[in-house]
């Protein structure tokens, strides 16, 4: 994927090699360090210019150990957490992903430098057409961003062969599971904010496989009235 790397001042006097001095420090002390080792997880984590996913207020802490406010009450999460979802998805270059929760879109970044194609749904249109943006910019031409009701999946654009899901609803909703392919996994984090685990589901022989995986906590799943599921 293509972007500005010139070097040019950036704001609160950063410089693109500034931001690469750091993401490399990222890759090694939060990604490694902590147990990553798909080579092709790391490459992607390390291209992906994660300042870009923020404001420019927020781009001093871009690449820290903490998830960061993007607006609308939402976050882009921590980079572990990221890679840490990423990973277990086991992608390749073949795999058609959906994501639901753009957010800022860099999860969705992280898999178009990993996949096939990204299909990415985001309940908040100013969040949504932001990262459609940002994409159109990178030219990250493999990634498709709908605005509305995640919970609900994209069944014009099923089965995939991957699904990651970045917000909480208190089950796993039913149409992303008929939306998964025989071998397909999914990823999402359940529960209530104060009691969430991060699942695994793989589907085998038509049946759902289900490995709890670790407590996180984000944001809840709302629909697209605002209301938690």
């Amino acid at each position: 994927m293509i972007w500005n790397n010139s070097g040019a001042q950036q704001s609160g006097g950063e410089t693109s090699e500034t931001y690469t001095r750091q993401r490399t420090q990222m890759v090694k002390e939060q990604i490694i360090r902590r147990g990553i080792s798909d080579p092709n997880v790391i490459r992607a984590m390390m291209t992906v210019p994660r300042h870009l996913f923020v404001d420019e207020e927020d781009r001093n802490e871009a690449y820290e150990d903490h998830p960061i406010g993007i607006g609308e009450g939402q976050t882009i999460s921590q980079p572990y957490i990221v890679a840490f979802m990423t990973e277990v998805l086991k992608p390749d270059s073949t795999m058609r992903v959906l994501e639901i929760g753009t957010g800022s879109g860099y999860q969705a970044a992280i898999l178009a430098e990993l996949c096939d194609s990204v299909f990415t749904i985001e309940v908040f249109e100013s969040l949504g057409e932001k990262a459609k943006r940002l994409f159109s910019s990178m030219e990250y031409h493999n990634i498709q961003v709908k605005v509305g009701d995640g919970y609900l999946g994209w069944a014009e654009k099923a089965p995939f062969d991957a699904i990651i899901v970045t917000c909480a609803p208190t089950h796993i909703p039913e149409p992303l599971k008929k939306e998964l392919k025989e071998g397909a996994r999914m990823i999402i984090p359940v529960g209530n904010f104060y009691n969430q685990e991060l699942i695994l589901l793989e589907k085998k022989e038509g049946k759902l496989i289900r490995q709890n995986v670790l407590p996180v906590r984000f944001v809840p799943m709302i629909d697209t009235k605002g209301n938690k599921y």
